[in-house]
Protein backbone atom coordinates (compact mmCIF):
# COMPACT_ATOMS: atom_id res chain seq x y z
CA UNK A 1 0.00 0.00 0.00
CA UNK A 2 2.48 2.28 0.96
CA UNK A 3 4.78 1.32 -2.60
CA UNK A 4 1.22 2.50 -4.30
CA UNK A 5 1.27 5.19 -2.82
CA UNK A 6 4.30 6.75 -3.08
CA UNK A 7 3.98 5.71 -7.11
CA UNK A 8 1.41 7.82 -7.00
CA UNK A 9 2.18 10.89 -5.23
CA UNK A 10 5.25 10.79 -7.78
CA UNK A 11 2.95 11.21 -10.63
CA UNK A 12 1.53 13.65 -8.49
CA UNK A 13 4.27 15.69 -8.53
CA UNK A 14 5.24 15.00 -12.27
CA UNK A 15 2.20 16.47 -13.80
CA UNK A 16 2.25 19.43 -11.31
CA UNK A 17 5.62 20.09 -12.05
CA UNK A 18 4.46 19.70 -16.00
CA UNK A 19 1.71 22.19 -15.39
CA UNK A 20 3.98 24.45 -13.51
CA UNK A 21 6.58 24.53 -16.83
CA UNK A 22 3.55 25.37 -19.23
CA UNK A 23 2.49 28.08 -17.20
CA UNK A 24 5.44 29.98 -15.82
CA UNK A 25 7.31 33.08 -17.88
CA UNK A 26 10.60 31.95 -17.62
CA UNK A 27 11.59 35.62 -19.46
CA UNK A 28 10.50 37.04 -16.26
CA UNK A 29 14.28 35.48 -14.67
CA UNK A 30 16.29 37.27 -17.26
CA UNK A 31 17.20 33.94 -19.67
CA UNK A 32 14.59 33.70 -22.25
CA UNK A 33 14.28 30.12 -23.31
CA UNK A 34 14.75 30.22 -26.41
CA UNK A 35 16.27 28.20 -29.65
CA UNK A 36 17.24 25.05 -28.25
CA UNK A 37 16.65 25.80 -24.63
CA UNK A 38 12.68 25.63 -25.77
CA UNK A 39 12.61 22.00 -25.73
CA UNK A 40 14.64 21.68 -22.80
CA UNK A 41 12.69 19.99 -19.54
CA UNK A 42 13.45 21.99 -15.97
CA UNK A 43 15.18 19.63 -14.31
CA UNK A 44 18.05 19.30 -17.20
CA UNK A 45 18.87 22.85 -15.76
CA UNK A 46 17.41 22.78 -12.42
CA UNK A 47 18.94 20.10 -11.38
CA UNK A 48 17.01 18.65 -7.67
CA UNK A 49 14.09 20.60 -7.89
CA UNK A 50 16.52 23.96 -6.94
CA UNK A 51 15.72 27.09 -9.29
CA UNK A 52 17.15 29.55 -7.22
CA UNK A 53 20.57 30.41 -8.06
CA UNK A 54 21.15 29.33 -11.52
CA UNK A 55 23.95 30.32 -13.08
CA UNK A 56 22.49 32.25 -16.44
CA UNK A 57 25.84 31.51 -18.29
CA UNK A 58 26.22 29.19 -20.95
CA UNK A 59 29.23 28.10 -18.94
CA UNK A 60 26.86 27.75 -16.53
CA UNK A 61 25.76 24.23 -18.23
CA UNK A 62 27.87 23.86 -20.53
CA UNK A 63 31.36 22.68 -18.82
CA UNK A 64 32.45 20.79 -16.50
CA UNK A 65 32.31 23.06 -13.70
CA UNK A 66 28.62 23.73 -14.79
CA UNK A 67 25.91 22.46 -11.88
CA UNK A 68 24.47 20.64 -15.16
CA UNK A 69 26.70 18.35 -17.18
CA UNK A 70 25.41 19.60 -20.55
CA UNK A 71 27.81 19.08 -24.11
CA UNK A 72 30.60 21.14 -23.87
CA UNK A 73 33.54 22.38 -26.01
CA UNK A 74 34.82 19.99 -27.90
CA UNK A 75 39.18 19.01 -27.72
CA UNK A 76 39.53 20.56 -30.96
CA UNK A 77 37.74 23.87 -29.73
CA UNK A 78 39.39 27.23 -30.69
CA UNK A 79 41.10 28.60 -27.51
CA UNK A 80 38.80 30.81 -26.64
CA UNK A 81 36.86 32.48 -23.74
CA UNK A 82 33.79 30.99 -22.40
CA UNK A 83 31.30 33.39 -23.77
CA UNK A 84 29.82 31.05 -26.12
CA UNK A 85 26.91 33.58 -26.78
CA UNK A 86 30.29 35.69 -28.74
CA UNK A 87 29.70 33.13 -31.37
CA UNK A 88 27.46 30.87 -30.97
CA UNK A 89 23.10 31.00 -31.00
CA UNK A 90 20.70 28.75 -29.08
CA UNK A 91 19.61 27.33 -31.95
CA UNK A 92 22.91 25.92 -32.50
CA UNK A 93 26.00 25.03 -31.96
CA UNK A 94 27.08 24.94 -35.74
CA UNK A 95 27.58 27.14 -37.99
CA UNK A 96 28.79 29.61 -35.37
CA UNK A 97 26.85 32.93 -36.68
CA UNK A 98 29.59 35.13 -35.73
CA UNK A 99 33.15 35.55 -34.56
CA UNK A 100 33.97 37.15 -31.85
CA UNK A 101 37.61 37.87 -32.28
CA UNK A 102 37.98 39.43 -28.91
CA UNK A 103 36.58 36.45 -27.00
CA UNK A 104 39.38 34.00 -28.75
CA UNK A 105 42.65 33.41 -27.23
CA UNK A 106 46.16 32.76 -28.84
CA UNK A 107 47.85 33.70 -32.36
CA UNK A 108 45.40 34.28 -35.44
CA UNK A 109 47.46 31.40 -36.74
CA UNK A 110 46.08 28.99 -34.49
CA UNK A 111 42.88 29.45 -36.40
CA UNK A 112 43.48 30.98 -39.68
CA UNK A 113 45.81 27.73 -40.63
CA UNK A 114 44.14 26.60 -43.38
CA UNK A 115 42.24 23.75 -41.44
CA UNK A 116 40.38 25.25 -38.91
CA UNK A 117 39.76 28.52 -40.66
CA UNK A 118 40.87 30.07 -43.86
CA UNK A 119 44.47 30.65 -43.77
CA UNK A 120 46.66 32.68 -46.36
CA UNK A 121 46.14 31.95 -49.93
CA UNK A 122 48.87 30.48 -51.83
CA UNK A 123 49.34 33.22 -54.00
CA UNK A 124 50.24 35.54 -50.09
CA UNK A 125 53.37 37.38 -49.31
CA UNK A 126 55.72 35.85 -47.41
CA UNK A 127 55.52 36.69 -44.07
CA UNK A 128 55.07 35.26 -40.38
CA UNK A 129 51.80 34.15 -38.67
CA UNK A 130 51.20 36.91 -36.90
CA UNK A 131 48.27 38.02 -39.10
CA UNK A 132 47.13 40.47 -36.71
CA UNK A 133 50.28 42.32 -37.43
CA UNK A 134 48.71 43.08 -41.15
CA UNK A 135 44.96 42.54 -40.83
CA UNK A 136 42.17 43.32 -38.01
CA UNK A 137 39.32 41.03 -36.89
CA UNK A 138 36.79 42.68 -39.22
CA UNK A 139 38.21 42.28 -42.91
CA UNK A 140 41.34 40.47 -43.78
CA UNK A 141 41.51 43.17 -46.40
CA UNK A 142 42.47 46.25 -46.83
CA UNK A 143 45.79 45.03 -44.72
CA UNK A 144 48.24 46.96 -43.16
CA UNK A 145 51.15 47.10 -41.05
CA UNK A 146 52.13 49.91 -38.44
CA UNK A 147 55.70 50.31 -38.89
CA UNK A 148 55.90 53.01 -35.82
CA UNK A 149 57.00 50.79 -33.19
CA UNK A 150 59.74 48.67 -35.54
CA UNK A 151 62.85 49.37 -34.17
CA UNK A 152 65.32 46.78 -36.11
CA UNK A 153 65.65 48.06 -40.06
CA UNK A 154 63.40 46.26 -42.65
CA UNK A 155 66.11 43.48 -43.70
CA UNK A 156 65.44 42.23 -40.38
CA UNK A 157 61.87 41.08 -40.97
CA UNK A 158 61.73 41.63 -45.28
CA UNK A 159 64.74 38.71 -45.20
CA UNK A 160 61.87 36.39 -47.50
CA UNK A 161 61.47 34.06 -44.78
CA UNK A 162 59.97 36.03 -41.99
CA UNK A 163 58.21 38.73 -44.32
CA UNK A 164 58.54 39.07 -48.41
CA UNK A 165 61.67 40.49 -49.44
CA UNK A 166 63.71 41.53 -52.79
CA UNK A 167 62.09 39.61 -55.45
CA UNK A 168 64.17 38.01 -58.13
CA UNK A 169 64.05 40.97 -60.96
CA UNK A 170 64.78 43.89 -57.77
CA UNK A 171 68.15 45.10 -58.80
CA UNK A 172 71.44 44.66 -57.00
CA UNK A 173 71.52 46.13 -53.97
CA UNK A 174 72.44 46.29 -50.34
CA UNK A 175 69.43 45.63 -47.87
CA UNK A 176 69.32 48.95 -46.57
CA UNK A 177 65.88 48.86 -48.04
CA UNK A 178 64.44 52.00 -46.27
CA UNK A 179 66.61 54.10 -48.19
CA UNK A 180 64.60 53.64 -51.34
CA UNK A 181 61.10 52.62 -49.77
CA UNK A 182 58.80 53.85 -47.39
CA UNK A 183 57.02 51.69 -45.32
CA UNK A 184 53.49 52.52 -46.93
CA UNK A 185 54.59 50.86 -50.12
CA UNK A 186 57.22 49.02 -51.59
CA UNK A 187 56.29 50.59 -54.93
CA UNK A 188 57.38 52.90 -56.64
CA UNK A 189 60.40 53.58 -54.85
CA UNK A 190 60.04 56.82 -53.31
CA UNK A 191 63.95 57.53 -53.93
CA UNK A 192 67.17 55.66 -55.36
CA UNK A 193 70.08 55.68 -52.79
CA UNK A 194 72.65 54.97 -55.42
CA UNK A 195 75.46 54.68 -52.22
CA UNK A 196 73.49 51.38 -52.00
CA UNK A 197 73.20 49.97 -55.06
CA UNK A 198 76.16 47.62 -56.27
CA UNK A 199 77.18 46.94 -59.85
CA UNK A 200 77.58 49.40 -62.74
CA UNK A 201 75.11 52.04 -64.04
CA UNK A 202 73.99 50.44 -66.95
CA UNK A 203 73.15 47.46 -64.71
CA UNK A 204 69.70 49.34 -64.22
CA UNK A 205 70.09 52.22 -66.60
CA UNK A 206 69.61 50.21 -69.55
CA UNK A 207 66.47 52.00 -71.04
CA UNK A 208 64.72 48.68 -69.02
CA UNK A 209 65.12 48.41 -65.58
CA UNK A 210 65.82 52.25 -65.39
CA UNK A 211 65.94 55.49 -67.84
CA UNK A 212 68.66 54.75 -70.38
CA UNK A 213 70.74 56.77 -72.96
CA UNK A 214 67.99 58.67 -75.16
CA UNK A 215 68.81 58.18 -79.16
CA UNK A 216 70.23 61.65 -79.29
CA UNK A 217 72.75 60.38 -76.90
CA UNK A 218 76.44 60.73 -77.39
CA UNK A 219 78.39 58.14 -79.09
CA UNK A 220 79.89 56.36 -75.42
CA UNK A 221 80.44 53.52 -73.35
CA UNK A 222 78.08 52.34 -70.60
CA UNK A 223 79.89 53.62 -67.54
CA UNK A 224 77.82 56.72 -66.73
CA UNK A 225 79.53 57.42 -63.51
CA UNK A 226 82.36 58.51 -66.16
CA UNK A 227 79.86 61.68 -66.84
CA UNK A 228 76.87 61.71 -64.83
CA UNK A 229 76.43 62.10 -61.25
CA UNK A 230 73.62 60.27 -59.16
CA UNK A 231 72.45 63.88 -57.96
CA UNK A 232 71.12 64.77 -61.54
CA UNK A 233 71.86 63.57 -65.92
CA UNK A 234 72.35 66.97 -66.08
CA UNK A 235 75.03 68.45 -66.42
CA UNK A 236 76.92 66.11 -67.29
CA UNK A 237 81.12 66.68 -66.86
CA UNK A 238 83.42 64.23 -67.86
CA UNK A 239 86.69 64.78 -65.27
CA UNK A 240 89.95 64.47 -67.94
CA UNK A 241 92.16 64.97 -65.28
CA UNK A 242 93.36 61.17 -64.74
CA UNK A 243 93.20 60.10 -68.10
CA UNK A 244 96.63 59.97 -69.30
CA UNK A 245 96.16 58.54 -73.24
CA UNK A 246 95.57 60.74 -75.49
CA UNK A 247 91.71 61.98 -77.10
CA UNK A 248 91.58 59.43 -79.84
CA UNK A 249 91.82 56.65 -77.59
CA UNK A 250 88.20 57.75 -76.19
CA UNK A 251 86.90 59.84 -79.22
CA UNK A 252 86.60 57.32 -82.00
CA UNK A 253 82.79 57.48 -82.51
CA UNK A 254 82.47 54.07 -80.21
CA UNK A 255 83.69 54.66 -77.05
CA UNK A 256 82.94 58.45 -77.29
CA UNK A 257 81.86 60.74 -79.59
CA UNK A 258 84.44 61.07 -82.21
CA UNK A 259 85.31 63.18 -85.56
CA UNK A 260 81.66 64.05 -87.27
CA UNK A 261 81.42 63.55 -90.78
CA UNK A 262 81.53 67.26 -91.79
CA UNK A 263 84.97 67.39 -89.42
CA UNK A 264 87.72 69.36 -91.35
CA UNK A 265 90.19 66.05 -92.90
CA UNK A 266 92.82 66.01 -89.93
CA UNK A 267 95.35 63.86 -87.75
CA UNK A 268 93.41 62.41 -85.16
CA UNK A 269 95.30 64.73 -82.45
CA UNK A 270 92.45 66.24 -81.07
CA UNK A 271 94.16 68.28 -78.33
CA UNK A 272 96.21 70.25 -80.91
CA UNK A 273 93.04 72.45 -81.02
CA UNK A 274 90.37 71.57 -78.76
CA UNK A 275 90.42 71.37 -75.32
CA UNK A 276 88.56 68.84 -72.92
CA UNK A 277 85.65 70.71 -71.77
CA UNK A 278 84.08 72.10 -75.17
CA UNK A 279 84.67 70.73 -78.61
CA UNK A 280 83.62 73.56 -79.93
CA UNK A 281 84.33 75.84 -80.57
CA UNK A 282 87.60 74.71 -81.22
CA UNK A 283 90.35 77.11 -79.16
CA UNK A 284 92.68 76.66 -82.05
CA UNK A 285 93.39 75.50 -85.14
CA UNK A 286 96.74 73.83 -85.66
CA UNK A 287 97.42 73.72 -89.60
CA UNK A 288 100.33 71.27 -88.37
CA UNK A 289 97.61 67.94 -88.22
CA UNK A 290 95.72 69.48 -90.86
CA UNK A 291 95.40 67.12 -94.28
CA UNK A 292 94.80 68.96 -97.68
CA UNK A 293 95.18 72.07 -98.71
CA UNK A 294 93.74 75.58 -97.81
CA UNK A 295 91.06 75.94 -99.88
CA UNK A 296 89.57 72.67 -98.31
CA UNK A 297 88.38 74.81 -95.70
CA UNK A 298 88.97 78.48 -96.04
CA UNK A 299 86.46 78.19 -98.96
CA UNK A 300 83.85 80.73 -97.11
CA UNK A 301 81.96 78.59 -95.60
CA UNK A 302 83.72 75.64 -93.56
CA UNK A 303 86.05 78.60 -92.91
CA UNK A 304 87.19 82.41 -93.78
CA UNK A 305 87.83 82.51 -97.72
CA UNK A 306 89.15 84.89 -99.64
CA UNK A 307 87.33 88.61 -98.82
CA UNK A 308 85.54 90.17 -102.26
CA UNK A 309 88.29 92.84 -102.54
CA UNK A 310 91.37 89.84 -102.81
CA UNK A 311 93.92 90.00 -105.12
CA UNK A 312 93.09 88.07 -108.27
CA UNK A 313 95.09 84.50 -107.51
CA UNK A 314 94.28 81.01 -107.51
CA UNK A 315 93.47 78.90 -103.93
CA UNK A 316 97.06 78.20 -103.16
CA UNK A 317 96.68 80.50 -99.91
CA UNK A 318 99.94 79.22 -98.38
CA UNK A 319 101.67 80.46 -101.72
CA UNK A 320 101.20 84.03 -99.72
CA UNK A 321 99.78 83.77 -96.19
CA UNK A 322 100.88 81.30 -93.25
CA UNK A 323 99.23 79.37 -90.43
CA UNK A 324 99.60 82.34 -88.19
CA UNK A 325 97.73 84.93 -89.94
CA UNK A 326 96.73 86.20 -92.59
CA UNK A 327 97.87 89.84 -92.66
CA UNK A 328 100.87 90.39 -93.45
CA UNK A 329 100.74 88.10 -96.47
CA UNK A 330 104.00 87.39 -98.39
CA UNK A 331 104.48 85.20 -101.70
CA UNK A 332 108.64 84.32 -102.44
CA UNK A 333 109.20 84.76 -105.73
CA UNK A 334 112.75 83.13 -104.79
CA UNK A 335 112.07 79.68 -106.18
CA UNK A 336 109.91 81.00 -109.48
CA UNK A 337 111.99 80.52 -112.62
CA UNK A 338 109.25 81.76 -115.01
CA UNK A 339 108.48 85.27 -115.78
CA UNK A 340 106.00 87.30 -113.82
CA UNK A 341 103.10 86.98 -116.07
CA UNK A 342 103.25 83.48 -116.30
CA UNK A 343 101.71 83.87 -112.80
CA UNK A 344 100.08 87.98 -113.13
CA UNK A 345 98.28 87.17 -116.06
CA UNK A 346 94.68 88.28 -114.30
CA UNK A 347 93.83 84.74 -113.80
CA UNK A 348 96.00 82.85 -111.56
CA UNK A 349 97.26 86.06 -109.33
CA UNK A 350 96.58 89.63 -110.28
CA UNK A 351 97.52 90.69 -113.37
CA UNK A 352 98.00 94.50 -114.94
CA UNK A 353 95.00 96.54 -113.82
CA UNK A 354 92.90 98.71 -116.44
CA UNK A 355 94.25 101.86 -115.95
CA UNK A 356 97.90 100.21 -115.82
CA UNK A 357 100.15 102.76 -118.81
CA UNK A 358 100.43 100.66 -122.35
CA UNK A 359 102.85 98.36 -122.02
CA UNK A 360 104.90 95.00 -122.81
CA UNK A 361 104.02 91.79 -120.44
CA UNK A 362 107.61 92.47 -118.87
CA UNK A 363 106.73 92.90 -115.50
CA UNK A 364 109.74 92.35 -113.75
CA UNK A 365 111.52 95.05 -115.86
CA UNK A 366 110.13 98.16 -113.62
CA UNK A 367 108.54 96.30 -110.79
CA UNK A 368 110.12 93.98 -108.17
CA UNK A 369 108.79 90.85 -106.09
CA UNK A 370 108.35 92.32 -102.85
CA UNK A 371 105.62 94.87 -103.43
CA UNK A 372 103.67 95.95 -106.93
CA UNK A 373 103.81 99.91 -106.19
CA UNK A 374 105.83 101.94 -106.27
CA UNK A 375 107.54 101.08 -109.28
CA UNK A 376 111.26 100.32 -108.56
CA UNK A 377 112.06 101.62 -112.16
CA UNK A 378 110.61 102.29 -115.55
CA UNK A 379 112.20 100.47 -118.01
CA UNK A 380 111.00 102.96 -121.74
CA UNK A 381 112.02 99.94 -123.35
CA UNK A 382 108.92 98.36 -122.48
CA UNK A 383 106.81 101.17 -122.70
CA UNK A 384 104.52 101.48 -126.05
CA UNK A 385 103.52 104.47 -127.04
CA UNK A 386 104.65 107.53 -126.86
CA UNK A 387 106.38 109.65 -123.55
CA UNK A 388 103.10 112.01 -123.71
CA UNK A 389 100.59 109.13 -123.17
CA UNK A 390 102.34 108.61 -119.93
CA UNK A 391 103.90 112.15 -119.23
CA UNK A 392 100.62 114.05 -119.12
CA UNK A 393 101.49 115.29 -115.25
CA UNK A 394 99.16 112.85 -113.77
CA UNK A 395 100.19 108.96 -114.81
CA UNK A 396 103.93 110.31 -114.69
CA UNK A 397 105.76 114.22 -114.57
CA UNK A 398 105.10 116.06 -117.54
CA UNK A 399 106.35 119.27 -118.93
CA UNK A 400 106.30 122.00 -116.18
CA UNK A 401 104.98 125.70 -116.52
CA UNK A 402 108.31 127.07 -117.58
CA UNK A 403 108.93 124.57 -120.20
CA UNK A 404 109.45 125.27 -124.01
CA UNK A 405 105.78 125.41 -125.71
CA UNK A 406 106.12 123.22 -128.45
CA UNK A 407 103.42 120.36 -129.89
CA UNK A 408 107.08 117.53 -129.86
CA UNK A 409 107.00 114.42 -128.06
CA UNK A 410 109.16 114.57 -125.62
CA UNK A 411 111.75 112.31 -126.87
CA UNK A 412 113.38 114.76 -129.69
CA UNK A 413 114.59 116.74 -126.58
CA UNK A 414 115.03 114.10 -123.76
CA UNK A 415 115.78 110.59 -123.30
CA UNK A 416 114.69 107.98 -120.80
CA UNK A 417 117.80 108.29 -118.91
CA UNK A 418 116.90 111.51 -117.21
CA UNK A 419 115.30 115.32 -118.48
CA UNK A 420 118.43 117.34 -118.51
CA UNK A 421 120.36 118.18 -120.35
CA UNK A 422 117.78 118.35 -123.27
CA UNK A 423 119.48 116.40 -126.37
CA UNK A 424 117.80 118.64 -129.31
CA UNK A 425 119.41 119.10 -132.49
CA UNK A 426 118.43 121.50 -135.62
CA UNK A 427 118.60 119.25 -138.58
CA UNK A 428 117.59 120.20 -141.95
CA UNK A 429 118.01 124.01 -141.36
CA UNK A 430 120.55 125.73 -143.70
CA UNK A 431 121.83 128.06 -141.29
CA UNK A 432 121.55 125.14 -138.53
CA UNK A 433 121.86 127.79 -135.61
CA UNK A 434 123.74 125.11 -133.09
CA UNK A 435 126.05 125.90 -135.74
CA UNK A 436 126.56 129.69 -134.34
CA UNK A 437 130.12 130.45 -132.54
CA UNK A 438 128.98 130.41 -128.79
CA UNK A 439 126.92 128.48 -126.96
CA UNK A 440 123.70 130.13 -127.17
CA UNK A 441 120.75 129.47 -124.84
CA UNK A 442 117.31 128.45 -127.42
CA UNK A 443 115.67 131.76 -125.91
CA UNK A 444 118.27 133.99 -127.69
CA UNK A 445 116.31 132.94 -130.93
CA UNK A 446 113.00 131.83 -129.47
CA UNK A 447 112.42 134.95 -127.29
CA UNK A 448 108.97 134.03 -126.34
CA UNK A 449 110.36 130.20 -125.39
CA UNK A 450 108.09 128.80 -127.87
CA UNK A 451 108.78 126.88 -130.79
CA UNK A 452 107.51 129.63 -133.28
CA UNK A 453 110.03 132.03 -133.69
CA UNK A 454 109.00 135.87 -133.91
CA UNK A 455 111.76 137.50 -136.64
CA UNK A 456 113.12 140.94 -135.62
CA UNK A 457 113.06 141.57 -139.15
CA UNK A 458 110.34 139.04 -140.63
CA UNK A 459 110.77 140.21 -144.09
CA UNK A 460 114.21 138.51 -144.72
CA UNK A 461 113.32 134.92 -142.78
CA UNK A 462 114.35 132.57 -142.96
CA UNK A 463 118.00 134.26 -144.11
CA UNK A 464 120.12 135.88 -141.79
CA UNK A 465 119.01 139.21 -142.44
CA UNK A 466 115.65 137.89 -140.56
CA UNK A 467 118.01 138.52 -137.25
CA UNK A 468 120.67 140.48 -138.28
CA UNK A 469 119.17 143.13 -140.64
CA UNK A 470 119.09 145.82 -138.26
CA UNK A 471 123.29 144.97 -137.71
CA UNK A 472 124.07 145.27 -141.48
CA UNK A 473 126.35 148.12 -142.07
CA UNK A 474 125.73 149.99 -145.53
CA UNK A 475 128.84 151.85 -145.39
CA UNK A 476 130.70 148.65 -145.47
CA UNK A 477 132.50 148.96 -149.41
CA UNK A 478 131.50 144.67 -149.99
CA UNK A 479 127.81 145.30 -149.54
CA UNK A 480 126.04 145.63 -151.82
CA UNK A 481 122.42 146.08 -149.68
CA UNK A 482 120.24 144.06 -147.22
CA UNK A 483 118.37 142.91 -149.36
CA UNK A 484 120.89 141.93 -151.89
CA UNK A 485 123.47 140.47 -148.87
CA UNK A 486 120.48 138.61 -146.94
CA UNK A 487 122.06 135.53 -146.32
CA UNK A 488 125.18 136.57 -144.98
CA UNK A 489 127.02 133.29 -145.51
CA UNK A 490 126.66 132.92 -149.44
CA UNK A 491 128.54 136.23 -149.42
CA UNK A 492 132.06 134.64 -148.50
CA UNK A 493 132.81 136.73 -146.25
CA UNK A 494 131.27 135.74 -142.59
CA UNK A 495 130.64 131.95 -141.40
CA UNK A 496 128.46 130.90 -138.56
CA UNK A 497 131.19 129.20 -137.49
CA UNK A 498 133.56 132.07 -137.43
CA UNK A 499 133.96 133.93 -133.32
CA UNK A 500 133.51 137.05 -135.39
CA UNK A 501 132.21 138.67 -138.22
Amino acid sequence: MNIRASILLIALLLCTAAAAQESFDHYTTGFDLDGAHENVSCDRCHAGGIFEGTIPTCVGCHSQIGTVLSSMKPAGHVASSETCDSCHTTSAWSPVYYMDHTAVSGSCGTCHNSTIATGKPPGHIVSGNQCDDCHNSTLWIPAVFDHANVSGNCFSCHNNIDVEGKDAGHINTTNICEDCHRTSSWEPAWNVDHTQVIGTCVSCHNGATATGKHPSHISSGDTCDDCHTTNAWIPANFDHANITDNCVSCHNGTDAVGKHPTHINTTDVCEDCHNNVTFVPADMVDHTQVIGTCISCHDGVTAEGKHPTHITSGDNCDDCHTTVAWLPANFDHVNISNNCISCHNGTDATGKHPTHILTTDVCEDCHSTTTWVPVTTVDHTQVLGSCSTCHDGNTATGKDNGHFITSRECDECHTTNAWIPDIYQHVGLGYEPLNHAGNFACTECHTNNSEVIIWPTPAYQPDCAGCHANDYDNGEDDHNGVSNDRNCATSGCHSISAREW
